[in-house]
Order: structure tokens, then C-alpha cells, then sequence
């Protein structure tokens, strides 16, 4: 249980970090409130074509007699706007990561330089990584979607379906949603996908302590794009400890470094 709060400290510690750092915070939130443009954009032409989407799917609903083909396409309706929402949910972290892969790597990279110690970069350049981020988030996605269709037919187990299925989904999404967090600064370490979760189960509590909470945060994704450059900071911080827990309390500021009063600008990724 220790580590479940402790995972939860990390969360704010990375809060308290970009609360601290203001031009960082401001930096991190360009990816989160791009990504809400474009999935405010999307979900509007969902709304307004969502009938006609319907209806050309449905004409053997043409000939109905009211009220029925009113009641089906307008159920049919609700149905696809409420699904593209609920898509919109579960893929708003992992888009906006990669949309902000450069300007969260920039992020992570200063939260590590003012802990102290080195500061790793992966040396690849920027398409290689994104190529990286997108694959590891579609691999994150299909296993998040396997769970959810196991998950979803249990829901139909009484009492059980109710109560203990819904906490096991927000464990898992929690789960993987720090993994795709952590995932910033481990790839800088030069930790494939794989190698991450076999290190993410070995503190899986830890992890849980810190996805958890922020995912049911991410359920609204107004809140997920002011909350993102912190959870970033804190994943770095938590991915820290992970890899060397040494490392996680270092030395503290450095001359140089964003606690010194003379840190370098944002910088949009790494030569």
C-alpha cells in the first residue's frame, strides 16, 4: 500500500514541478490544446453528420412507419456520437504525446537536468522517434483494446460485472497510461517497449498509485491537457527511481539548471 502513495506523490510532485517551472508548463500545454482543437473539431463533424452517417447506413429503415424509424435512427445515432467520444477519450494521451513527442522529450530532459546526474538522450533523429512513439502507442492501444473486449464481457457477470470489473478497467488503463508517460523518459534510456513493462510490472503498485488517479483526471480531456505537462514531469521522476532509484534523489539543482535562475529556453527537441 506504501507504494500505492508514493506513486501518487510522484503525480504531484511533476504538478509541483511545472507549477515551479512556468515557461515549461506553458510549453508542455501547445501539444494538449492542438490535439483538443483537432478532437473538437472532429467530434462537432461527427455531431452534425452523425444522422446522415446513419441513415445512409440504414435504408432498409426507409420505409418504417413512424415513430420506429425515428426511435432507430435517432438511438443509432446517440450511439455513434457517445463511441467517437469514448474513442476520443482513450486515444487523447497517446495522441497528444505524439503530437508533442519533441516538446515533451524537451520537458522530460530539463526535469532530469534539474534533479541532477545525466541528462540521457537517444541520438535519433526526430522521424525515428515518432516512427518509435506511434508503434509503441498502437501496441499499447491493442493490448488496452484486448483487455476492454475481456473486461466488457465480464461486465455481464452480476454484482461482479458492477463493481469489481469497472475497478479492474480503471487499473489497467491507469497502468498503461503510465507506461506511455514513463515511456518519454525510458526511450531516452534505451528501453524498448518490452523491456518498459517487464520494468513497470516489477513496481506495479508504484505504477498503479501514479496512472490510476490521473486517468480518471484524463476522463475529461480539458483537464488532461493542463495536467499533462505535469504528468510528464512526474513519470520522468517516477521513471527515474525506476531505473536507478539513486538517481531519483540526487544532488538537486546544478548551476544551469531550471532551479539556478539562469535555465536555458524550451527548446523544441534535441539536436
Amino acid at each position: 500500500m506504501s507504494d500505492l502513495g508514493a506513486g501518487f506523490g510522484y503525480l504531484m510532485k511533476g504538478q509541483r514541478w511545472v507549477a515551479q517551472h512556468g515557461r515549461w508548463f506553458g510549453f508542455g500545454l501547445l501539444p494538449g490544446l492542438v490535439t483538443l482543437v483537432i478532437y473538437a473539431g472532429a467530434l462537432i463533424g461527427l455531431g452534425y453528420g452523425a444522422d446522415d452517417l446513419v441513415g445512409w447506413a440504414t435504408p432498409f429503415a426507409d420505409d418504417w412507419s413512424s415513430p420506429w424509424q425515428g426511435l432507430l435512427r435517432t438511438g443509432l445515432t446517440a450511439l455513434v456520437f457517445v463511441f467517437g467520444l469514448f474513442l476520443a477519450v482513450i486515444t487523447f494521451t497517446a495522441v497528444t504525446l505524439l503530437v508533442g513527442q519533441p516538446f515533451y522529450e524537451s520537458l522530460s530532459e530539463e526535469v532530469d537536468r534539474s534533479e541532477g546526474g545525466d541528462v540521457p538522450e537517444s541520438g535519433l533523429p526526430l522521424w525515428r522517434e515518432l516512427w518509435i512513439s506511434a508503434r509503441d502507442s498502437v501496441r499499447v492501444l491493442l493490448r488496452v483494446a484486448l483487455y476492454g473486449i475481456i473486461l466488457f464481457a465480464c461486465g455481464f457477470i452480476p454484482v461482479i460485472g458492477q463493481t469489481v470489473v469497472p475497478a479492474i478497467g480503471f487499473c489497467v488503463s491507469g497502468y498503461f497510461l503510465a507506461e506511455e508517460l514513463t515511456a518519454v523518459a525510458l526511450q531516452r534510456r534505451g528501453m524498448v517497449l518490452k523491456d518498459r513493462l517487464v520494468l513497470l510490472r516489477g513496481r506495479r503498485m508504484l505504477v498503479l498509485g501514479f496512472g490510476v488517479p490521473l486517468t480518471l483526471a484524463f476522463l475529461v480531456p480539458v483537464v488532461a491537457v493542463f495536467l499533462m505537462p505535469g504528468a510528464v514531469a512526474g513519470a520522468t521522476l517516477l521513471a527515474r527511481d525506476l531505473v536507478d532509484p539513486d538517481a531519483a534523489s540526487g544532488p538537486g539543482p546544478r548551476p544551469g539548471t531550471a532551479d539556478s535562475g539562469d535555465a536555458p529556453a524550451p527548446r523544441a527537441w534535441s539536436a
